[in-house]
Formats: C-alpha cells, sequence, structure tokens
C-alpha cells in the first residue's frame, strides 16, 4: 500500500525518468524521417491506451495492468525522442546551413559580449536571399541559429542589442571539433544549443534594418538589466567590486575577471556567482518572513503565495531572464503553489514537474551542466540533508543551527561531487571552511545590493564595495592555503557512472541500515578503483608524442612516464597553453613539464635536441617539421611509443 502511494506521489518523476531517456537516445540522430515514424508510434501507442481506457473492464485490462504500464513507459520515452527530433533545426528542411545563399537576414537572440575588440553574440535565421543578375535578389525563408562574431571598428564601435535586425553576409563555416586531446569541446557545447555553424564578420559588412524582433518581454528584461549595470558602475569604484555585484545581483558575468572565477571555483563557491537557487530562495526567505502576518486565513496566504511569486519573477525579470534564474524561479514558484494546496505534496514531484516542463520547452537543457548541476543540489537538499543533520543532534540552538547549513553544504557537494569532477577536474578541500564563511556576506550582499538598486540609496554603496572585497579577500585566503583544491582530475563516463553509483548506494544504505546496498556499494568503489589504479599504473609507464595543432603557433610534448618536455613558442602562462596544451598533461597525469623553444641543443633524459633533429627513444622527428605541422583539418597526432619499436 506504502508503495502505491508512493508511486502516486511521485507521477512526474515516473514521467520524466522514460522522457529524458527518449531525449539522450535519440539527440545524435541525423535522419529527420525520424520525426514522422515516431510520430506514428506515439499515435498509435496513444489510441491504444484510450482503447484500453475507454473499454477497461470488457478488456479485463486490470489482468495485464503491468504489460499497460510499459505502453505507458513506452510512450512516454518516444514523446522524448519526438521533441527532442522535432527541435533540432539541423534536421529542418528549412535550415539555413544546407541551403546555398549570399546574404543572411538575422536578428541578436542574447546580449552581445565585447571583449578584445570583437563583439560575440548568438543570431537567429529568418531569411536567406539568393543573388541574381537582376534586381531583386530572391529572399526565401529560412531557420536556424548562428554564433557570430564581428571584429569591431575601434574608433566607432557598432551597438547592437537583443532582437536587433541584421543582413551579414552569408560566409557560414560548420562548427570545428576540437583538434587536441582534453580540449574543450566547442562544437558539442554549441551543437547543445542549437547552434551548428559560426560566422566571423568585419563590422564594416553589417547592414542593421529599422526593425527588432525577439520577445518583447526578454528585450525589456535585458535593457533593464542594462541599466542596473550602469547604475553599479557609476556607484562602485573598484572594477572587481562592481563586477562581483553585477555578477551576484544581476547575473551579468562579462566584466568578471579570471583570477576571481579561479578563487571561487578554487574553494568551491562558484555557485554563488550563479544566480540562481541560492539566491532565488534568499529573496523568498526574506519575502515569506516579511509576509508571514498575512497568515490568519486562506484568502489572505493566498495573496501572500501570489505576491511572494509576483516578486520573485520581477527578480527574475531584474536579472535579463538568464538561464539559471529562470530555472529557479520555475522550481520555486511550483514547490510553493504546490506546498500551498497540498502540505503533503511530494518534493520529488515537484522538483521533477519543473524539470519536465523545461526539457518539454527546450530538450537540450538535459546536456546543460548547470541544469544538472543545479537540480542534483536540490535532490541532495532535499534527500541527503535531513539524513546528514540527523546524525548529530546537539544541543545548542547555535551548534544546531551551525550543523543544518553544515549539513545542508554537504549534502549539496556529495551529490555533485561525481559530476563537478568530471567537468571541472577539481574538487576543493576547504568547500566547508569557505562555504561557512560566505553564508552570512552573501546574504547580506544580496540583500544590501538589492535595496540600493530599487531604493537607490547611494550611500550604502561604499558598505556594499567594502563587504565585496572583504568576502573577495577571504575566499583568496582559503584559496591560498596548501592543497586547497585537488586539481587535475580526469576520470571516464564509466568511472563517473561508477561512482554516481557508489555514493547513491552507500547514501541509501547508511539512510536506511542496508547491508545489501552497502556491499553493492563498496563493490562499485573498488572497481572505479582499480579503472584509477590501472590509469595510474598506465602513466607511469607511458611514453607518447603529441603533436598540437595551435593555429599560429606549434607545440609538441614528449612524455616520458609523468613528465613532459614541451617544445613550443608558447609560455605557461599564456592562455594558448593553458587552453590546448595543459588539459592534455594533466589528462596523462604529467607532474613534472618543461617547455624548451627549441632554439638551442637541449638534453633531458631520453630526449635530444641536436642540430635540426630531435630523438625520443626511438623515434626521430626533424625539427623543422615540429615547427611547420600542418593540422588545420585533421585532429592533433599522438604516437604511443609502447605500440612503436622505431620509427622515421
Amino acid at each position: 500500500m506504502e508503495s502505491q502511494v508512493f508511486k502516486a506521489e511521485v507521477v512526474f518523476l515516473r514521467i520524466l525518468l522514460p522522457f529524458s531517456m527518449g531525449i539522450i537516445a535519440f539527440y545524435h540522430t541525423t535522419s529527420a524521417s525520424l520525426v514522422y515514424w515516431i510520430g506514428l508510434l506515439c499515435l498509435i501507442s496513444f489510441t491504444i491506451l484510450i482503447i484500453i481506457n475507454l473499454f477497461y473492464k470488457k478488456l479485463k485490462a486490470y489482468n495485464f495492468k503491468s504489460w499497460t504500464a510499459v505502453l505507458i513507459y513506452i510512450l512516454l520515452f518516444l514523446l522524448g525522442a519526438f521533441t527532442c527530433i522535432a527541435n533540432k533545426q539541423r534536421l529542418n528542411k528549412d535550415y539555413f546551413g544546407v541551403k546555398k545563399q549570399a546574404y543572411l537576414r538575422v536578428w541578436v537572440n542574447d546580449e552581445p559580449q565585447l571583449k578584445s575588440g570583437i563583439l560575440r553574440f548568438r543570431a537567429s535565421v529568418t531569411k536567406s536571399y539568393l543573388p541574381k543578375k537582376s534586381d531583386p535578389i530572391e529572399s526565401i525563408k529560412a531557420i536556424g541559429k548562428l554564433m557570430v562574431s564581428v571584429k569591431t571598428d575601434s574608433l566607432n564601435s557598432i551597438r547592437l542589442s537583443y532582437g536587433d535586425e541584421l543582413i551579414i553576409p552569408a560566409r557560414i563555416t560548420e562548427i570545428a571539433p576540437p583538434y587536441n586531446p582534453a580540449e574543450f569541446d566547442y562544437k558539442s557545447w554549441l551543437a547543445s544549443q542549437n547552434i551548428y555553424h559560426q560566422v566571423y564578420l568585419k563590422q564594416a559588412q553589417l547592414t542593421k534594418t529599422n526593425t527588432s524582433q525577439g520577445n518583447p518581454i526578454i528585450a525589456y528584461a535585458l535593457a533593464l538589466r542594462t541599466k542596473q549595470v550602469q547604475y553599479y558602475r557609476k556607484r562602485i569604484k573598484d572594477d572587481d567590486a562592481f563586477a562581483m555585484a553585477a555578477t551576484l545581483i544581476l547575473g551579468y558575468r562579462a566584466d568578471l575577471s579570471q583570477e576571481t572565477l579561479s578563487t571561487y571555483s578554487k574553494t568551491g563557491t562558484i555557485h554563488a556567482l550563479s544566480v540562481s537557487g541560492m539566491h532565488v530562495g534568499l529573496i523568498y526567505l526574506v519575502l515569506n518572513w516579511m509576509l508571514q502576518y498575512l497568515n490568519r486565513n486562506s484568502l489572505l496566504k493566498l495573496l501572500k503565495v501570489g505576491t511572494i511569486i509576483i516578486l520573485v519573477w520581477l527578480y527574475a525579470l531584474l536579472t535579463g531572464f538568464s538561464p539559471s534564474v529562470l530555472r529557479s524561479a520555475i522550481m520555486l514558484s511550483a514547490f510553493i503553489i504546490a506546498k500551498s494546496f497540498n502540505r503533503q505534496s511530494n518534493s520529488y514531484n515537484i522538483i521533477a514537474f519543473a524539470a519536465f516542463c523545461l526539457l518539454v520547452y527546450n530538450p537540450f537543457l538535459i546536456w546543460d551542466v548547470g541544469f544538472q548541476l543545479s537540480f542534483l543540489a536540490v535532490l541532495g537538499l532535499i534527500y541527503l540533508q535531513p539524513k546528514i543533520q540527523n546524525w548529530w543532534h546537539p544541543q545548542n540552538k547555535w551548534i544546531n543551527k551551525l550543523w543544518g547549513i553544515i549539513a545542508m553544504s554537504l549534502a549539496a557537494q556529495l551529490i555533485t561531487f561525481p559530476f563537478s569532477i568530471y567537468y571541472f577536474h577539481q574538487f576543493p578541500i576547504y568547500f566547508l571552511i569557505s562555504n561557512l564563511f560566505i553564508m552570512v556576506p552573501i546574504a547580506l550582499l544580496m540583500y544590501l545590493g538589492i535595496v540600493i538598486l530599487l531604493g537607490r540609496f547611494e550611500f550604502l554603496a561604499p558598505i556594499f564595495e567594502w563587504l565585496i572585497k572583504f568576502t573577495n579577500s577571504g575566499l583568496k585566503w582559503i584559496a591560498d592555503l596548501p592543497l586547497s583544491s585537488l586539481s587535475a582530475i580526469w576520470i571516464s563516463r564509466t568511472e563517473l557512472l561508477l561512482l554516481s553509483v557508489a555514493l547513491y548506494c552507500i547514501a541509501v544504505a547508511l539512510a536506511g541500515f542496508k547491508k545489501r546496498m552497502l556491499l553493492f556499494s563498496l563493490t562499485c568503489f573498488m572497481v572505479f578503483q582499480s579503472f584509477a589504479v590501472y590509469d595510474k599504473v598506465e602513466a607511469i609507464y607511458q611514453k607518447k608524442i603529441i603533436v598540437f595543432n595551435i593555429r599560429k603557433n606549434y607545440a609538441t610534448a614528449f612524455i616520458s612516464k609523468q613528465k613532459a618536455i614541451v617544445f613550443t613558442n608558447l609560455l605557461p602562462e599564456n592562455k594558448g597553453f593553458k587552453y590546448f596544451i595543459q588539459p592534455a598533461l594533466d589528462q596523462h597525469k604529467i607532474k613534472e613539464i618543461v617547455c624548451i623553444k627549441g632554439n638551442k641543443d637541449t638534453t633531458i633524459a631520453d630526449f635530444k635536441l641536436k642540430n635540426q633533429d630531435v630523438a625520443f627513444y626511438n623515434y626521430r622527428i626533424n625539427r623543422f617539421h615540429l615547427k611547420h605541422y600542418d593540422l588545420k583539418t585533421s585532429k592533433a597526432h599522438e604516437e604511443n611509443l609502447d605500440k612503436k619499436k622505431d620509427g622515421r
């Protein structure tokens, strides 16, 4: 009976799982005709279910409930697949990337970002133009998204906003895959946003029309956020403090320095820089406290719920409707409404409902790292946090509250741990200390920042700025502590799955004192550890040469055990080195790196550079080829010397 009640309580969770599996299974499909076949199968499945429901007693459907349930799950799986394929613009017959055109009519689909004289933005294509010998130029319907990069005029830089319509030359190129080992997969990242092509232009090649496209609400939200950012810019003198204020309160990260990002990442507080669940939650707590006098009767409670939801969405408007805030606003709205009308409503069901709504709107969100981590963190707070807090019941009220905060931080960190190291390759050792440290300052900064914006209380700006500096300097001190973070952690998808299953099983085992689950989790940990040991042993005995593909530069890594001699014209602190070379060295578990430019003879262990030749074990390469290795259309070359006895 209890299991049936539980199944009824988590109906959306049972809907979400097969729906998500359908999206994942058909994400990489390249056949547009599949959408019709899957649509037909959906219709057949739905029709059968309707017939079963209408003639339930006549068909004695209660005798095959399990088969009916299987059919429902198949329908949900097919609906996920259908939603995924239908949203894949590249498979549409009107997609601009498969047409021959001279010009494209596009509109700016996000907030343009200007860095180092390059203006970048996403654009939505509405028409393509075919040039003819005689005017007028023929236009045809076209759809799709495009990544646009514009080299601006330093004397008279163009200003673009969300919704601006442009005519641009159709000099499109397909997004290139990563050419080097462990390099960030920019192509896959953009593909998850339905973007497969890009274009590089000069400012003079753009023609701005007098019309505007896009969602007027989003346009207003972004314009409003721009005004608030400018207000902060005038009141906050320190550049880092201003960037932090704009990021923390408004979700505007364009001016945030790499040093600040690195500090928050090393201390495990990067979530504070993403205006999301924590920020919206803080606003909800204050509003709920301020409006508690409306709890007198059901009508006033309804007014309270409506007021809170409206104010939460007004804050989302203030942040420019950033994706992370929209996720949090939808989740919180669903939670407030469900709990207000039914106090017994299941929290897992509410989260599943919010995730389902978002995936119906945009199925590719399932690949978004922020989407994954935010929902995992909330699941951790709902499931793990109460269980961790029950480990200890201090008598002192303040110690009990402190333990509650620690339990909350532990729950969120533990459940996101496997995905964090898989995506970001590092783990903050002092995450508890840093999260406890920022708990009060971040809350104060949120409230102060919003009060300054809404009330225009300029006299509070110096206090606001000082508090930001204090928070940043405190986190920097923690980040600079010895062994502040474990970095260069690389795990495969198999290891990610094993670690996730192991952590989940051990949490369930400890919560319910289940010995079998504990043994299974320990088995998963042992298998995971065996993979890690194998990788370590392989790294100790490895002998490899990696020739990197870097535009306008050259780099070749000669790897012996856990030492790498890098023949390159890049310095280790250079962005190109950190982006193209360092990830590959980290993946190969390199502990010692020696960089040489090749302008003089060098002998280091089994590596010898003399005259025009490089000798590495039994391998010989001419130095000229290392500097002029052309791999414009192919991936970086990696040679495993353990499998090659001799080569020239």
